[in-house]
């Protein structure tokens, strides 16, 4: 049975393929390829996994010693890369009808508020498209006290939605593009409301538990388990990820495989519990920028390639870096992670903007 449409208006897409049935890389350029990558990172702990046409292939490496736990085994705090996790989670919402995404994300959040006649919807928060900025103006102010240690967790979820009903967009909704943690931090909030389970249950019973995460959590569980991160000198270790009222737009840490397991399901929606809002987060919805080059869909950025489109997402927190990307037309899915912060000159994110965009048959 095909799902409901998506309300925000879809853009043809005249690429979209299925993974071909063409030959796997050569294993050996395969991993010479990967062991470069991770030696690029250069990072306390690096990880670069593959899945080709569903055949994985790991690298693990990195500047420290060697974790108790194997590298390819610990969690990994992957930041902004959330996004994609929400993005979903919103489409399989409409997909199954329970929600339309032009509901009124202040109506969720408070029912009985007046609404405004151009109320900022599910659909815009998620699409970074509601005319809000990237974090509350009072964010700063509160997280200066542990900007090097705790800046979110010092911003629960109630001022997240308090600062979110108390701004007025200065442009119409849905009319702008800026990226905003803000707003789909707020989205998460929303997504609570309106179906009356907590955030964490949430996921973890429409996404999480149905493509079989189960090394996918919100917060840290167990120092053994859980990567440890580190500053710009990749020496210094730094305290697990607080997202505070952040959680929807940065508080997912998850394994290599489970993050593959993520892509998989992504690369072939077929058979998956939510193949639909799979197929929908392909679906470019706004273009932007200088001839219109940035795409986006409901959870990803999709850039152009020879034989295709790529969809990407990268995230940081205080100590971690992740980049999430898959390509149909070769079935390939990257999952890249460092525990390393790097603040300029970033060769983690171009490096496996790199690998995902090269052919791999070349």
């Amino acid at each position: 049975m095909s799902g409901r449409p998506l309300p925000w208006p879809g853009i043809s897409d005249d690429t979209e393929q299925t993974p071909p049935d063409g030959p796997p890389t050569d294993d050996a350029t395969l991993r010479e390829r990967l062991e470069r990558a991770v030696d690029a990172v250069d990072a306390p702990d690096a990880v670069f996994a593959v899945s080709r046409h569903g055949r994985r292939t790991l690298h693990c490496g990195g500047t420290a010693a060697p974790p108790s736990v194997a590298r390819q085994d610990l969690r990994y705090e992957i930041g902004s890369a959330t996004k994609t996790f929400t993005g979903l989670l919103l489409a399989h919402l409409v997909q199954r009808g329970l929600l339309t995404g032009g509901e009124s994300a202040a109506a969720c959040l408070a029912p009985g508020r007046r609404t405004d006649t151009a109320p900022v919807t599910l659909a815009h928060l998620i699409t970074h498209t509601a005319g809000l900025p990237g974090l509350p103006a009072d964010f700063y102010v509160r997280a200066l006290p542990a900007w090097r240690t705790n800046p979110y967790g010092r911003y629960p979820a109630e001022r997240v939605t308090d600062a979110f009903l108390r701004y007025r967009p200065r442009h119409r909704p849905g009319t702008r593009w800026h990226y905003s943690n803000l707003g789909v931090a707020v989205l998460g909030h929303a997504l609570a409301a309106a179906t009356g389970t907590a955030w964490e249950e949430l996921l973890a019973a429409q996404l999480l538990r149905p493509l079989g995460l189960s090394g996918t959590a919100l917060c840290a569980e167990d120092p053994k388990t859980d990567a440890v991160g580190h500053g710009k000198d990749g020496q210094t270790p730094t305290l697990p990820f607080d997202a505070g009222g952040f959680e929807a737009a940065g508080a997912v840490r998850a394994t290599p495989h489970d993050l593959l397991t993520f892509l998989e399901a992504h690369l072939d929606p077929a058979g998956t519990p939510c193949a639909d809002a799979l197929r929908a987060v392909r679906t470019p919805v706004l273009r932007r920028g200088l001839g219109h080059r940035h795409v986006h869909t409901t959870a990803w950025f999709r850039h152009p390639t020879d034989g295709g489109p790529m969809y990407f997402h990268s995230g940081a927190t205080l100590g971690q870096q992740a980049f999430l990307g898959f390509r149909p037309d070769t079935g390939t899915a990257l999952v890249a992670l460092c525990t390393r912060r790097y603040r300029a000159h970033d060769p983690f994110v171009a490096t496996a903007y790199a690998f995902l965009a090269e052919d791999p048959e070349d």
